[in-house]
């Protein structure tokens, strides 16, 4: 498994640690790397976002074997097989401690300022890295947050070597890693961008979680089958509670349900109170051929089925996110359906609804990445057509996939709040 960059892992591991979600988690980044990837499971499971400071205290004059590890709070994590295998002092120790302890002050003050630790009495906590070599600060890690008061210990990276995953279940009650190869000889082989994270990131990213806390209504998620014309199609659907309306995904380019980017987008506008319905408008026989992924028609008349059965299921106003050429399919649709609230479209190709936008009324949000230029000048021309409120945003420097960090973010609040301004009173 390769990832494209710490964002990218952090959403593929959200995806893993969704079971988590009832348990009202914190998660914690291991500095520096581990942040990226943190925030974005942060983000997904609607759980706080803090670092989890960590410093191993060396062995005087063989300093990469650790006696022992300190965190903030005072808790301080000894191993007395080696202390006494090593017949160490105790003013040696205590050197090593007083040094270490300097820079754990050093460093949370640069990266949470005068912001409180998120108290861990009591709760789940997930400690999150952005993969694993030896293990050794990991285990650390979560010593301390055990120490710290924590309840259960998870221990959560995308990538891993085999015998370090093993090792690290002795020290955490749940180890979930999306990649374990055989192979491994460093984290950064496994991404294809493994560009240092500065002090700033981290910086930036506990101030912006801190600054926008997530809010996470109840989600009762389940499975369904969605009736659509003359087959079943599976979906998920996700209720938080009180929602106020639901937006039905229409995946486009052969994506599944199970598409990260959907799926994260989907969180979001569920952490706002909105219902989403994700299902496969393909059967996988289907995806096979590529001339179905491009068949409009036939796309647009099963999300137009899979809307009728959920109306007959729930009474809340609905809207569209179509992506790729399931944009196209939802604009189709909405030529003909006068009751759809609003529709966005993330990278998509609403040109391939062709004549039918004209009929759209439904007021559309169209999101391209600005270095996107071939979508981006199609979005430009299908706009044209449009005869209803519309709007495009361009995201800078994101690409088709809005892989580039914050790029999905970006998508997500515009999508929820368009859906929210037109959807829910």
């Amino acid at each position: 498994m390769l990832f494209t960059h710490r964002a990218d892992a952090g959403e593929r591991l959200a995806e893993a640690l969704r079971h988590l979600t009832g348990e009202d988690p914190v998660v914690l980044g291991l500095p520096r790397g581990g942040v990226p990837v943190a925030y974005r499971v942060a983000r997904a499971l609607g759980a706080p976002l803090d670092v989890v400071i960590v410093r191993k205290l060396g062995v005087p004059h063989h300093r990469e074997l650790a006696f022992g590890a300190i965190g903030e709070g005072g808790v301080r994590v000894i191993s007395e097989d080696i202390v006494r295998g090593g017949r160490l002092r105790p003013e040696d120790l205590a050197e090593v401690e007083r040094a270490e302890e300097q820079e754990l002050a050093r460093q949370a003050l640069r990266f949470r300022g005068d912001r409180p630790r998120v108290p861990l009495d009591g709760r789940t906590v997930i400690v999150v890295d952005d993969g694993i070599a030896t293990g050794a600060t990991a285990a650390a890690a979560c010593e301390v947050v055990r120490a710290q008061g924590a309840a259960r210990v998870v221990l959560a990276v995308p990538v891993a070597p085999p015998d370090a995953v093993a090792r690290l279940g002795s020290v955490a009650d749940e180890v979930v890693c999306l990649s374990t190869p055989h192979a491994f000889r460093a984290v950064g082989e496994w991404y294809q961008d493994f560009s240092q994270t500065p002090d700033e990131e981290v910086v930036f990213l506990l101030a912006r979680a801190a600054a926008d806390p997530v809010t996470r209504p109840p989600v009762r998620s389940v499975a369904v089958e969605v009736d659509a014309g003359d087959l079943t199609l599976p979906g998920d659907l996700a209720l938080p509670e009180g929602a106020g309306a639901v937006v039905v995904f229409a995946h486009g380019s052969g994506s599944s349900r199970r598409s990260p980017r959907n799926r994260s987008v989907a969180a979001d506008l569920n952490r706002a109170g909105l219902a989403t319905l994700l299902l496969d408008l393909l059967t996988p026989a289907e995806e096979a051929d590529r001339a179905h992924v491009f068949d409009i028609e036939t796309l647009a008349g099963r999300l137009a089925d899979a809307t009728a059965w959920l109306r007959g299921r729930a009474s809340l106003p609905v809207g569209w996110f179509g992506a790729s050429t399931g944009a196209a399919a939802a604009l189709w649709a909405a030529a003909s359906d006068p009751d759809i609230g609003a529709v966005v479209s993330r990278g998509g190709r609403p040109d391939l609804a062709g004549p039918r936008l004209a009929a759209v009324r439904a007021p559309t949000l169209l999101i391209v990445g600005g270095l996107d230029t071939t979508v981006l000048d199609l979005n430009r021309r299908a706009r044209r057509e449009l005869r209803c409120e519309n709007r495009l945003e361009v995201v800078p420097g994101a690409t088709h996939l809005f892989e580039e960090p914050g790029a999905l973010d970006e998508v997500a609040g515009l999508a929820r709040a368009w859906f929210a301004r037109h959807l829910t009173p």
